[in-house]
C-alpha cells in the first residue's frame, strides 16, 4: 500500500499554504503540500518534513495528525502544522522539472469557510474535514497549543 503525507500548513497570520495545480485539459484545483513516504524515511513525520522542504523550501512544526483516509491502493495522513519560513522559489522536488506535470503555484489563503469554499481542494474528503474543524472552531485551538 502506498503511504502519503500532507500538511495543513498554518502561518503566523493564521492563513493556510496551498498549491494551485494547473494541468492541460483539466480544471484548476488545489492540493496540500506533501507526497509519498519513501523507504529511507524514518517515519511519516520525517517524510512530511522532507516533502515540505522539497516542495516549498520550508520548515514546519507538526502539531498533530488531523485526518487519515484510505483506499485499496493508498493511505493518506493529513497533519496540522505551523510553518514559519518558506520560499517557493527554492523548491527542489523532482515533480517540478518533470514534463507534462503542469504548473504548481503556492498560494496563501485565509483559513476561513468562505475562502475554503472558494477553491477546489483535493481530495474532497480533506476539504470536508477542514470545513468541519473550522466550523467547530477546533482547528485553530489545536494549532495554538
Amino acid at each position: 500500500m502506498i503511504e502519503r503525507v500532507r500538511a495543513v500548513l498554518v502561518t503566523a497570520d493564521d492563513t493556510m499554504l496551498v498549491i494551485r495545480r494547473t494541468k492541460p485539459g483539466l480544471p484548476v484545483y488545489w492540493v496540500l503540500p506533501g507526497g509519498g513516504v519513501e523507504a529511507g524515511d524514518e517515519s511519516r513525520e520525517a517524510a512530511l518534513h522532507r516533502e515540505i522542504h522539497e516542495e516549498i523550501a520550508g520548515k514546519a512544526d507538526i502539531v498533530r495528525l488531523l485526518h487519515t483516509m484510505e483506499t485499496d491502493e493508498e493511505r493518506q495522513h493529513f497533519y496540522l502544522a505551523r510553518i514559519a519560513t518558506w520560499n517557493f522559489d527554492d523548491r527542489t522536488g523532482p515533480e517540478f522539472s518533470a514534463e507534462g506535470r503542469g504548473e504548481y503555484a503556492l498560494e496563501e489563503i485565509p483559513l476561513t469557510l468562505e475562502r475554503l469554499d472558494g477553491i477546489d481542494l483535493k481530495p474532497e474528503e480533506i476539504a470536508h474535514a477542514l470545513r468541519a474543524a473550522i466550523d467547530a472552531g477546533t482547528l485553530m485551538d489545536a494549532s495554538a497549543r
